[in-house]
């Protein structure tokens, strides 16, 4: 499968963006089974998870987003997204969508996402 990430950009601490991920290259019904997350990578530091969600719709998320962010997916349009609000200068990262399931794991390009202070 294939993962397209879009709707990184500048916006200043305190805005919203919404990221999106479509994937392609996978039936629905494999499409379906993936458990889709959202990583981040700042400069010299690890990826890390920011949010998940998992073939039925459970959700977990870094203690660091929790209640600014929100993960969720449309199926049938094979697109996950993350709703980002009240962003603050140190969410500033790229931004990675993942995707998995028993057979396999599949990371996109990633989308830069910068927050102006």
């Amino acid at each position: 499968v294939q993962l397209v990430e879009s709707g990184g950009g500048l916006v200043q601490a305190g805005g919203s963006l919404r990221l999106s991920c479509v994937a392609s290259g996978s039936i629905l019904s494999t499409y379906v089974t993936y458990t889709m997350g959202w990583y981040r990578q700042a400069p010299g530091k690890q990826r890390e998870l920011v949010a998940g969600i998992t073939s039925d719709g459970s959700t977990n998320y870094a203690d660091s987003v929790k209640g600014r962010f929100t993960i969720s997916r449309h199926n049938a349009k094979k697109t996950v997204y993350l709703q980002m609000s009240r962003l603050k200068p140190e969410d500033t990262a790229v931004y990675y969508c993942n995707g998995k399931n028993y057979k396999l794991e599949s990371w996109g390009q990633g989308t830069q996402v910068t927050v102006s202070s």
